[in-house]
C-alpha cells in the first residue's frame, strides 16, 4: 500500500484521516511534508506525530492504542519518593534545552543509531523559541545527568525522549515535571507508545478514537500564552 504523500512546500495541507493510519506497522499515516513549527503543532493537535530514521523520508505516525497518562494517576514508588526526598538533583526547566535534545539523541546501549536527526533537531529547537517545545532537567553537582523534552499545546504535554546519565535522574525529573504540569492545570501527557518503564509510572493505553476526543478538549486550535512563560 502506498502511502499519502504530503507536499513539503505546503505546512497548512491537511493530513490523512487518523483513522486511515496503517495498523502493520502500527499508526503509520503518511510520508514526506516539512518540519516547519506550523506542520508539525498541527500534526500534535490531531494526534499525530514524526518518527523516522535517517535516508528515511519524514515519516508520520498515530497509533492505536496510544499511550497517555492522567497527571492524577501518576505512580510514584516508595523507593522513587525516598529519592525525590534526598533532593540530590537540582531541577529545572528550559534551561538547557538544547543539551536535553543532543543526550536523547546518543544511541543508547546496544543502539548505533537515532531517530533524533539533525533536521529533527532543529525543528524542535525552533519550536522551543517560539516557546511551545520545552525541557525538564535534573543536574547533579552542576553537571546535566538527567531530562527529558516534549510539546506543551492547550492542557496537553506530548513527551518526546528522555535520558539519563545517573540513576534515577529521569525518573525524579519525569515525576515533578508531571506534579508541576498538575499544578498548571495539564489534563493530559502523550507518551506516544507502550513502555514498560513509563507503565510503571502509571502510564495506561487508550484507544485512538478517545485520544483524539481528548485532543479536541483541552488541545485548541490556536496557542495560547503558556504556563512555563
Amino acid at each position: 500500500m502506498q502511502l499519502p504523500a504530503l507536499n513539503p512546500s505546503d505546512p497548512g495541507e491537511d493530513f490523512p484521516s487518523i483513522e486511515s493510519a496503517l495498523t502493520e506497522p502500527d499508526g503509520l499515516l503518511a510520508a514526506g511534508g516539512c518540519l516547519s513549527p506550523q506542520r508539525i503543532v498541527k500534526a500534535y493537535q490531531q494526534g499525530i506525530f514524526p518518527w523516522y530514521s535517517p535516508g528515511e523520508p519524514i515519516l508520520w505516525w498515530s497509533p492505536n492504542p496510544r499511550l497517555v497518562l492522567f497527571p492524577e494517576k501518576l505512580i510514584v514508588s516508595r523507593s522513587l519518593r525516598k529519592t525525590i526526598r534526598k533532593q540530590q538533583f537540582k531541577l529545572t526547566y528550559d534551561q538547557a534545552f538544547p543539551q536535553v535534545m543532543q543526550y536523547c539523541a546518543a544511541p543508547r546501549d546496544k543502539e548505533t543509531g537515532t531517530w533524533i536527526t539533525e533536521e529533527m533537531y532543529l525543528a524542535y529547537t525552533e519550536l522551543h523559541k517560539q516557546g511551545i517545545a520545552h525541557s525538564f532537567e535534573a543536574w547533579f553537582e552542576g553537571e546535566l545527568v538527567g531530562g527529558l523534552y516534549g510539546i506543551a499545546i492547550g492542557q496537553v504535554f506530548f513527551g518526546e525522549s528522555m535520558f539519563h546519565r545517573k540513576t534515577d535522574a529521569s525518573k525524579v525529573a519525569f515525576c515533578c515535571l508531571i506534579q508541576q504540569l498538575r499544578l498548571w492545570g495539564y489534563q493530559l501527557i502523550d507518551c506516544q507508545v507502550h513502555s514498560d518503564h513509563l507503565n510503571s509510572l502509571g502510564a495506561e493505553e487508550i484507544n485512538r478514537q478517545y485520544f483524539s476526543k481528548l485532543l479536541q478538549q483541552y488541545c485548541p486550535l490556536t496557542i495560547s500564552d503558556s504556563a512555563w512563560n
